[in-house]
């Protein structure tokens, strides 16, 4: 029973899911898979405020799904599970299989 899944590891996926589950950071992480990013670009391209994309930033974060760089008075995220990736191909082939 050692390679059973606990509890609490079903609960660390389930961030993981929560922190992706936000069509704004569904967006950023996919343009962090080409390369790293400045939050203002990110709010540009989301089409929302600094402090809301730090936010969806944060969460993306504490999931460990990025990581961020101060460099001046700029931050800067960058993917760090480019895996994650793998899990958007296969929620879109749930999408198109159940169409």
């Amino acid at each position: 029973m050692a390679n059973t899944p606990s509890v609490a590891q079903f609960k660390a996926q389930a961030e993981v899911f929560k922190a992706l589950a936000h069509p704004g950071r569904l967006l950023m992480v996919d343009e962090l898979s080409r390369g790293e990013r400045c939050v203002c670009e990110l709010a540009a391209m989301v089409g929302s405020e600094m402090p809301t994309v730090s936010r969806h930033l944060a969460q993306l974060r504490n999931a460990g799904i990025v990581a961020d760089e101060k460099r001046g008075a700029q931050v800067f995220y960058r993917l760090v599970t480019p895996c994650v990736m793998n899990f958007f191909q296969c929620v879109s082939s749930v999408r198109e299989k159940s169409q």
